[in-house]
């Protein structure tokens, strides 16, 4: 059962009964995406920061920071990826839960693995792929995805890039390290509280910016254009698709059907997959939330190394298959 069912009912009231905008229109499927989008992720964003953040006041941040940290430090990737499977978030609202580990003091290299795998890795998408293509296909997307998040976030953290993170996230970690026990359940939910809104102040508007974003490419398949210009006989395929995936928005379940659309078309399994990949995990709108975070230099890093990562992905399969 779907929860965000009555959001969408009222998206669908709000665009195409209140504004009466027609349904199949362009503008109609953006301002309705835009809606629906919207309160979803201020649930999710609200949902995950106030559990987080109440769950941390009875767990010190070393200890979380001791459970991802490992003297083989992979290892916490490796766990964070596997994390990143079972939580059902898109690329934008997988960074809230990415602010609470960093502020736990958990290695950043180890919460970039978090924060690939969770958007890229999505269950529904691997069952899909499963009934769509068979066990091959969706095992392929699984591993690849779950070691593209291993490798970029093990080589990310060996950079030792934290002075790259925004100061008040590190303020908001000092400030947090004393854990008092003696806290009452009602005090520890009003700190969790105003924690809560405190962030999403600072994160919410780059959310609406990065979903509009998303609203105005939103329902743009270009399986055709992307068929023509990256097929068999053009080595820069790879590239070419994930370029054109980038500036997309959507979840991986959503981008199933495009992928489809493309093998069937011709287009290299690699290919597609790159495709996908860059939509779900390089999505323009999650780069303007994660800027909200990150200073411009780690971003560009984080950009970079997981574009090579899904390129070399797509390259390594169209060869194997």
């Amino acid at each position: 059962m779907d929860i965000f069912i009555p959001v969408q009912k009222f998206a669908d009231w709000l665009s195409f009964v209140l504004l009466g905008i027609q349904k199949e229109t362009v503008l109609g499927g953006a301002v309705n995406f835009f809606v629906y989008d919207s309160i979803k992720i201020l649930i999710l964003l609200f949902s995950i920061i106030f559990v987080v953040s109440f769950l941390r006041s009875y767990l010190p941040p070393e200890k979380t920071k001791k459970l991802l940290t490992n003297k083989f430090q992979i290892i916490g990737n490796v766990l964070a990826a596997l994390i990143g499977i079972i939580t059902p978030f898109c690329s934008c609202s997988a960074v809230p839960l990415f602010i609470g580990l960093v502020e736990s003091g958990v290695p950043l290299g180890v919460t970039f693995s978090y924060l690939i795998s969770a958007p890229m890795v999505n269950e529904v998408a691997a069952v899909m792929l499963l009934g769509l293509f068979g066990p091959t296909i969706a095992g392929i997307y699984v591993a690849s995805g779950v070691i593209i998040a291993i490798v970029v976030g093990f080589i990310l953290g060996q950079f030792k890039l934290e002075h790259l993170v925004e100061d008040y996230v590190w303020k908001i970690k000092v400030n947090d390290q004393v854990t008092d026990i003696n806290k009452t359940f009602k005090d520890r939910v009003g700190e969790a509280y105003q924690y809560t809104i405190d962030l999403i102040k600072k994160v919410y508007p780059y959310v609406l910016v990065g979903v509009a974003a998303g609203a105005l490419v939103h329902g743009y398949a270009p399986e055709n254009f992307l068929a023509r210009i990256a097929g068999k006989s053009n080595p820069f395929a790879v590239p070419l698709a994930v370029l054109i995936g980038v500036p997309l928005y959507s979840n991986a379940a959503g981008t199933i059907p495009i992928v489809k659309s493309l093998i069937e078309k011709g287009l290299p399994i690699g290919t597609s997959l790159a495709f996908m990949m860059s939509v779900t995990a390089l999505s323009f709108p999650e780069m303007i939330i994660l800027r909200k975070v990150l200073k411009i230099k780690l971003l560009v890093i984080y950009i970079a190394i997981l574009t090579l990562g899904i390129i070399f992905t797509g390259y390594l399969f169209n060869a194997i298959l």
